[in-house]
């Protein structure tokens, strides 16, 4: 069993419970209450399961979506700041099992930036995961310069998770299956890195640094398509897409435990890019499969750990 540091943990606090339970109306009660003990546990559950696996260190964020979808922006300022507070303290018991990502409101992009900074300096966070777009702003949006200037001055990686949709997809339309992690996250997701990449930031700001789960949401199997027919069709950026995508993403397994995607998005974006991630409480079988799929060893302890801890200095 090798050992792990799982990057898309997750935890919920008494700030961001309320915005957690409504994403929960259409999943039995009792798996709602079995999925509130893990994510409100820090202490011999969690710990006992990542004993059990392998995961050495967990980095901690909130299960979604959090005060992103809060209107009142200062309501999500002040309980964002309240729940970096709940994980600081968690972490303090146990600092050598738990780091964390910031959560942040990012309906402010100053508040937002300095808010990261402070779980960064002061807390010393390892970054932030933002839950997708905010009441509809993406993060390509001018606006938030200055967060996306702070976040590469700072060397923080922003780890960008899943949302819904800001509207229904008009293409998946009466097929709930498709509607969330079967594709239509991955497709909300991966566009949303791809607003970034096109709307400049990695230009701007060439130190930020990004975090996709599910094996980049299937950007790394696209890059010669992307390359080959952005010129075309208005390309203005000095770097390829796939230039972008090698220099500034990186990527985890989160929620995508099979050998061919693994293997694209090692050839696709190099072998320090690609990073483990067990999407606890949700998703735990990902641990079993890095420890059994075939792939060179030093490949696999990069991916379970090495390239973590370079990336997020742990």
């Amino acid at each position: 069993m090798v050992q792990k540091i799982a990057l898309e943990e997750h935890f919920l606090d008494p700030a961001t419970e309320p915005y957690w339970r409504p994403t929960m109306v259409d999943v039995a009660p009792a798996k709602v209450e079995q999925l509130y003990g893990a994510l409100t546990d820090f202490g011999e559950q969690r710990l006992a399961i990542m004993d059990k696996t392998g995961v050495a260190r967990a980095v901690l964020a909130i299960a979604g979506p959090g005060v992103q979808v809060e209107r009142d922006t200062a309501v999500a300022v002040r309980n964002a700041r309240a729940s970096n507070d709940f994980l600081a303290k968690e972490i303090q018991k146990r600092p050598d099992r738990y780091a964390g990502f910031a959560h942040l409101a990012m309906q402010d992009a100053k508040a937002a930036a300095d808010e990261l900074e402070r779980c960064v300096r002061q807390l010393k966070f390892r970054g932030a995961m933002i839950d997708g777009h905010t009441n509809g702003k993406y993060l390509d949006d001018r606006s938030y310069d200055p967060f996306w200037e702070r976040a590469a001055d700072l060397g923080a990686p922003i780890y960008l998770h899943p949302a819904d949709p800001a509207a229904p997809l008009k293409a998946i339309e009466g097929y709930n299956v498709l509607a969330r992690p079967m594709w239509g996250w991955g497709v909300e997701t991966g566009s949303h890195a791809l607003r970034i990449i096109c709307g400049g930031v990695f230009h701007r700001y060439p130190k930020a640094k990004l975090i996709l789960g599910h094996l980049g949401e299937t950007l790394p199997f696209q890059l010669w398509r992307f390359d080959s027919r952005s010129a075309p069709y208005g390309w203005n950026l000095p770097k390829p897409p796939s230039q972008y995508m090698r220099e500034n993403v990186w990527v985890t397994t989160s929620g995508m435990y099979d050998l061919p995607p693994l293997r694209c998005s090692v050839d696709a974006l190099g072998r320090d890019r690609v990073m483990f991630s067990a999407d606890y409480p949700f998703d735990w079988p990902g641990c079993e499969f890095l420890d059994t799929v075939a792939i060179d060893e030093s490949l696999r302890a990069d991916i379970a750990f090495n390239n973590a801890a370079r990336l997020l200095g742990l």
